[in-house]
């Protein structure tokens, strides 16, 4: 993985400067030790598509799956953004505020093989941002931007570009909605602890029809359309777009999270967050068909039952890679189509965690559909 610098006209702080800042932006369990719960309140779009600068964490996430050169792949994009408390008050241009984060990682199934890269650098100068009108993310050459498709309003709609250019490989992406918005949990106020104060604004949009281009080793491969023999479309993506000031009850190391797309064009969430034991302190999720309304599961309605382990040569960590998954909407099998499909982002946001592609199995053990798994604080414990 590389990590590439701040520009020195821009950023005189050395590396080691850069990420004593990420960790004080990221201590949420100090910093946020006094946070208010967030207001329940409705989502505006596209104003809530855009960053939120006043609250402390935010992400935007683009993970998903396309066929390209006759094989399957899988992607992530994702731009984190953190709020650096104890810069605020300072007048000086140079004071890092904001600052931004990105990391892209591009899975070959067929090689069983990740490739991944990372990034950082402070909001401002024309080298990093993100826009408060609508997602506009961009981190040098790393960008995510939302607009409507040509066929459809902007208030029906959403095209989401995203472009990486990393170490090895690339992904030029468009990711067309197909349905609306998924709110998760309370309209879009999701808790992710037993305390008022741990909650987050939280939308989806699952069942995101994907084209463009993937990059390995210089070579561009087109996405090809196509469905496969169950009639799902075989190139699918999700983006999750979240934010909050504290999300992560002391106790919690970690958290096991899904975002599945259904082959009948239904989307299913699930995630827990763990404590030091391995028993679950929080739970929630959220299933909604083509459709219909959406379905949420209260905190005890959850259960993640590991049935596979990995361990990863590299951290040492121990990742459960295939799970039983329990929900109000019935009982599923999650498979990592890779097992090594580990990040570490030491030179950016500091964490070491898993996220890959992984299929979807129903009760009787058929695949019904793919999506991302994602597995934090099993190497140490994850701080935001």
């Amino acid at each position: 993985m590389q990590f590439t610098p701040p520009p020195l006209d821009f950023a005189p702080c050395t590396r080691r400067q850069w990420l004593a800042l990420a960790a004080g932006a990221g201590a949420m369990g100090q910093v946020a030790a006094g946070a208010l719960a967030l207001p329940a309140r409705a989502l505006v779009f596209p104003r809530d598509h855009g960053s939120h600068p006043g609250l402390h964490t935010e992400w935007w996430y683009l993970t998903g799956h396309a066929q390209a050169a006759g094989r399957l792949w899988g992607f992530q994009v994702t731009f984190f953004r953190s709020r650096v408390d104890a810069t605020q008050g300072l007048q000086s241009a140079f004071a890092a505020k904001q600052l931004l984060f990105a990391h892209a990682a591009l899975t070959d199934v067929q090689g069983q093989r990740l490739h991944h890269d990372q990034r950082i650098a402070r909001a401002g100068f024309g080298v990093a941002q993100a826009s408060e009108a609508d997602t506009a993310v961009r981190l040098r050459d790393w960008s995510l931007a939302r607009t409507a498709p040509p066929s459809i309003s902007s208030h029906t709609g959403s095209r989401y570009a995203a472009r990486v250019e990393g170490d090895g490989f690339g992904l030029d992406l468009q990711c067309d909605t197909h349905q609306p918005p998924l709110l998760q949990g309370r309209q879009g106020l999701s808790r992710k602890g037993p305390e008022a104060t741990q909650a987050s604004y939280y939308y989806s949009q699952p069942q995101l029809a994907v084209s463009g281009a993937i990059m390995l080793n210089g070579r561009r491969m087109a996405i090809e359309s196509g469905t496969s023999e169950s009639g799902a479309s075989t190139n699918r993506a999700w983006l999750d777009h979240e934010w909050s000031d504290a999300l992560m009850h002391p106790e919690a190391v970690g958290w096991d999270w899904i975002g599945m797309n259904l082959n009948d064009g239904s989307a299913l969430t699930a995630f827990r967050l763990r404590r030091a034991d391995g028993s679950a302190l929080w739970a929630g999720g959220s299933f909604r068909s083509a459709g219909q309304r959406t379905q949420v599961f209260a905190d005890n309605t959850v259960a993640f039952v590991a049935q596979r382990h990995w361990s990863s040569p590299s951290s040492g960590a121990r990742y459960p890679v295939q799970w039983q998954v329990e929900t109000p909407a019935g009982q599923f099998g999650v498979r990592a189509l890779v097992d090594n499909q580990e990040l570490d982002s030491s030179g950016s946001t500091g964490a070491i965690y898993w996220e890959g592609l992984s299929e979807l199995r129903d009760g009787a053990g058929a695949v019904i559909g793919r999506g991302y798994l994602e597995m934090t604080g099993y190497k140490k414990p994850l701080r935001l």
